[in-house]
């Protein structure tokens, strides 16, 4: 049943790109809401935390409210991603371990901040100013904390941060890479399936020595 899920959001994602692609936005509209609901049943399948499943639901929420082309909605729809963002570092603060490398990542991850937030205020709308500061640092921290649940994790926050600092631009009207929605669309599914893959990815990994002793304990 795993395996289907897994080919059927691969699916959708291929769909929702293809349809940025070919500007298609009845495929766009259909595709894209399907992306994280299929993606948590995967990870209700795999035996996800609650906290992995919240942080999927509220993405999802607003990957839909972004769809509406409204101040009001893009306001909300960043929210369901802080929301989300809170779920993933509860996640990652009850079952992350600290990597080696943690004072580096978070030196990098504090650069890119300071260096990308001051050039981005003056371009943005007034009234976006603040939530896009806290929304980014809240992101920030998320991109940072994941790299506790591996490697793999750790890429799929990085990939969030690349995602929504394109976002970003785009509506402090730089330049954009031909086709923006399609990488913003590329680099998010990729982070949200990264993020979902590290952490079971990471939680089997802890089980697999508990389940070892408790053999050889019963075995005694």
């Amino acid at each position: 049943m795993r395996r289907a899920f897994a080919v059927a959001f691969a699916v959708a994602v291929a769909g929702d790109l293809a349809s940025l692609l070919a500007d298609w936005d009845l495929g766009h509209t259909v595709c894209k809401p399907l992306l994280l609901p299929l993606l948590a049943a995967y990870a209700v399948v795999r035996g996800a935390p609650r906290l992995l499943i919240a942080a999927l639901f509220f993405g999802w929420c607003g990957d839909v409210l972004l769809m509406f082309d409204a101040d009001l909605a893009f306001l909300i729809g960043m929210g369901g991603f802080a929301v989300g963002h809170v779920c993933y570092l509860l996640l990652f603060a009850r079952h992350g371990r600290r990597g080696e490398r943690a004072d580096f990542l978070l030196a990098a991850y504090c650069v890119v901040l300071v260096a990308t937030m001051p050039l981005l205020w003056p371009d943005l709308p007034a009234d976006l100013r603040i939530p896009v500061v806290v929304y980014s640092l809240l992101l920030t921290a998320m991109a940072f904390r994941a790299a506790r649940m591996g490697l793999v994790a750790g890429a799929g926050g990085a990939l969030f941060l690349l995602s929504d600092t394109l976002i970003a631009t785009g509506i402090a009207e730089w330049p954009q890479l031909p086709r923006p929605d399609f990488w913003i669309m590329l680099t998010y599914a990729a982070a949200q399936a990264l993020l979902v893959r590290g952490v079971l990815g990471s939680l089997d990994a802890q089980k697999a020595p508990a389940t070892a002793y408790g053999e050889s304990r019963a075995a005694v």
